[in-house]
């Protein structure tokens, strides 16, 4: 890759303020010369936290919480008058879906609103129509705002939350808030009925005006009020709704129930505990369920015998885990898929509780839909290297999926194999660097079974990088998949990355994936170019492809 190339791509990716300073410097540098492209600037670490809550160049599967302490850049772009700018900033990460995390985002914009920066505090108030999707985001929202309260020892109920909580209520589709309110109906420590309350709504229609009595007076007040009452054809859809899902709270019916389900298409977060416990009402559920949800019931539908062998159930759920469309339209990444498969194969839940038999037919399309979801990943157009440390046993569990980090490893090194198209696999360990054939038909099987050939004393995550020296070979991102903290060979893999790209005049990056550790200390702080990834699940897999990207 050009040097220039990549440092063009770097600036379109940055703030105005990192162009501008990226482009005093085009040629590698160190981190520690003024400008250089691998300086840590305030605008990154504002991205890091915005994408997954941490400032650091690491990332851990670990979620911690949010607090000014560890958000420096933000407290003092915001301190400094730059509210709007970072308001911006989480508005852009937020709609490109490169936050892979929601509440950094949040947090940002509830520190917006706490300062007297008036146009900033305007700005964070509208974003909040536009970036809260879910009411547990919103009262995530205020939740921080009410943390934020006293640290910063300021007020919280102004006209503004007023104003912003009541739009945010005020411009929804009726039938839309209807499912909003009934589906999820407090998080975080608030409720609807506290925000309809303190926000002094007033209902802009007289369907949102039904919904609000019902969020604050009950149903009860609702009957009395609508039930003989000539109304408009769309409040008497929400009417029936908000009915139906009366009914599924307090029948004893199962058909009913089921009946209430198919019809309303209600979800399982509206029905009883006591009605999940029933086969029919989850067969019910089963039609509508999106094909995430899908997958995460697949072990307790199975042990529930909603899905039996060769039952219809079975057949539509295979029908619809292999849907090359759905597939698509979702852009469901592969690792999600294996972490569903694997998940299911092992016959029990977390804690061993709940128990069952894998059927063949779902395994067999789980199976089915990991290949197939091979097609949906983009390519970065990146020159990739990735090392597999096999130096130890691979056969732990990867902290944050539970899955074993050997298959972690063989299906993301397929991942990129498979949609890039300069990528070398290998295996490595000390003494041994073995290449990893990869091909279009390459099963994921096969993969691992290369993983487990090679077997030495001895991590040293500079191999890869030495030995992409040692052969001329151009690298742009280096990529080590190890389970545990790493102990430096007789180089230090941060310098020895410096030295590559001394050597080749590439700006190559380097992230290092601890897959069964909370800590890892190979990534320099001071160097933009470098990453270290603690545990591994599917935000992770989003974290490369922005550090890739150069969006972190």
């Amino acid at each position: 890759m050009d040097p220039h190339r990549a440092g063009s791509v770097a600036m379109e990716q940055s703030s105005p303020a990192e162009q501008q300073s990226n482009a005093q410097d085009q040629s590698p540098a160190r981190p520690e010369d003024a400008g250089g492209p691998w300086a840590v600037t305030e605008s990154l670490r504002l991205r890091r936290f915005l994408c997954y809550g941490s400032e650091s160049a690491t990332y851990s599967t670990r979620e911690r919480a949010l607090g000014p302490e560890n958000a420096l850049a933000l407290m003092e772009l915001v301190q400094a008058g730059r509210g709007q700018e970072v308001v911006e900033e989480v508005k852009r990460l937020s709609l490109e879906g490169k936050t892979v995390r929601p509440n950094p985002a949040l947090f940002a914009l509830a520190v917006c609103t706490q300062y007297s920066d008036a146009p900033a505090k305007q700005a964070a108030f509208r974003a909040l129509q536009e970036l809260c999707k879910a009411p547990g985001q919103l009262f995530t929202f205020i939740q921080y705002k009410k943390e934020l309260k006293d640290g910063l020892r300021c007020g919280m109920w102004g006209r503004g939350l007023r104003r912003a909580v009541s739009d945010w209520y005020n411009g929804q589709d009726a039938l839309s808030l209807a499912h909003t309110v009934t589906r999820c109906k407090h998080r975080a420590g608030w409720s609807h009925q506290d925000l309809f309350r303190l926000s002094h709504m007033k209902p802009a229609n007289d369907s949102i005006e039904l919904i609000s009595k019902y969020v604050t007076k009950g149903w009860k007040v609702v009957q009395e009020t609508y039930a003989e009452k000539e109304s408009s054809e769309e409040l008497l859809k929400v009417f029936a709704y908000l009915e139906a899902v009366e009914k599924a709270k307090h029948s004893t019916d199962e058909q009913e129930v089921v009946h209430l389900i198919e019809e309303h298409r209600l979800e399982r977060e509206q029905i009883l505990t006591n009605h999940l416990k029933s086969k029919e009402v989850w067969k019910a559920l089963l039609k509508e369920m999106p094909v995430a949800a899908l997958m995460r019931h697949l072990g307790k539908m199975t042990a529930d015998k909603v899905l039996v062998p060769g039952s219809p159930e079975v057949a539509a759920v295979c029908e619809r885990i292999q849907d090359d469309q759905a597939l698509t339209k979702a852009k469901t990444h592969p690792f999600s898929i294996l972490v569903a498969s694997e998940n299911y194969k092992r016959g029990h839940g977390k804690r061993g509780k709940r128990k069952w038999e894998p059927s063949r037919d779902i395994v067999h399309a789980l199976d089915s839909a990991f290949c197939k979801s091979l097609s949906n990943v983009e390519p970065t157009g990146k020159r990739f290297v990735v090392g597999v440390d096999v130096s130890a046993s691979l056969s732990s569990l990867a902290l944050g999926s539970s899955v074993s980090t050997i298959a972690v490893a063989a299906a993301m090194s397929m991942v990129i194999a498979r949609s890039e198209p300069e990528a070398e696999v290998l295996i490595f360990s000390e003494g041994a660097m073995v290449p990893c054939v990869i091909s279009d038909d390459t099963s994921l099987i096969q993969v691992t079974a290369q993983l487990v050939q090679v077997l030495s004393a001895g991590t040293d995550c500079a191999l890869p990088i030495e030995w992409a020296s040692e052969n001329d070979k151009t690298v742009d991102v280096f990529i080590i998949f190890t389970s545990n903290e790493t102990q430096f060979g007789s180089t230090n893999p941060a310098e020895v990355l410096r030295t590559y790209r001394e050597k080749t005049g590439v700006f190559s990056k380097l992230i290092v994936c601890g897959m069964a550790t909370n800590g890892l200390s190979v990534a320099d702080p001071d160097d933009r170019g470098m990453l270290d990834i603690c545990g591994f699940d599917s935000r992770a897999v989003d974290i490369i492809r922005n550090f890739v990207l150069d969006v972190i």
